[in-house]
């Protein structure tokens, strides 16, 4: 389903909007001002990579689109899910063993998401391998550059990140800029 970019930053803002009320409405409802507030954050950037033109730096068939949809979408419900059960988990358990296990739980439906990237960038033609390769690795390579940037900082005494904090949001990171990167790989092969 194809939307136009004003449409998604509408409803993106309003979903940020919604999660910003909740949070003077219904203060206990943290879940739930994290999955509005993410769906509204992730309309907005879908927003963005319209603009940028990143609705068309797919050339996939609808065969293969399908099946990475098939196996890309179960996995990330997954992982919200098993998120959402270890991060209640953890508060509950003391041993450190049974600590350590359910905290990778969310590790196991992402390795089923990256599974289905990788399968989706194998099946592609050549010329959309080579978009999603450029930008993965631009994606990487940036995120890398500002992870040891900051690491830099942190040494310095400049900013004081808490290590998980700055570890888990790579991968995400990572993600993002791999939208934007494939939005402007892709405009110079049109």
């Amino acid at each position: 389903m194809h939307r136009h970019p004003g449409f998604l930053a509408g409803l993106g803002s309003a979903l940020l909007l919604a999660a910003f009320g909740l949070h003077f409405f219904v203060p206990s409802a943290h879940l739930a001002q994290g999955l509005v507030g993410g769906a509204g954050a992730g309309l907005l950037l879908a927003a963005c990579l319209r603009l940028l033109g990143g609705g068309d730096c797919d050339e996939a068939t609808p065969g293969l689109r399908r099946r990475y949809l098939r196996e890309f979408m179960p996995a990330m419900v997954a992982y919200v899910v098993l998120l959402t059960v270890s991060l209640w988990l953890l508060k509950r358990i003391d041993d450190t063993a049974l600590r350590a296990l359910v905290a990778l739980l969310p590790v196991v439906p992402i390795g089923l998401a990256l599974r289905a990237v990788i399968r989706y960038i194998r099946d592609t033609d050549e010329l959309q391998r080579r978009i999603e390769l450029e930008a993965v690795s631009f994606a990487t390579a940036l995120v890398s550059l500002l992870y040891m940037a900051g690491g830099f900082l942190q040494l310095a005494g400049v900013i004081d990140v808490p290590a998980g904090a700055a570890m888990i949001w790579v991968f995400p990171l990572v993600c993002l800029v791999y939208g934007f990167a494939k939005a402007l790989v892709s405009r110079r092969f049109r």
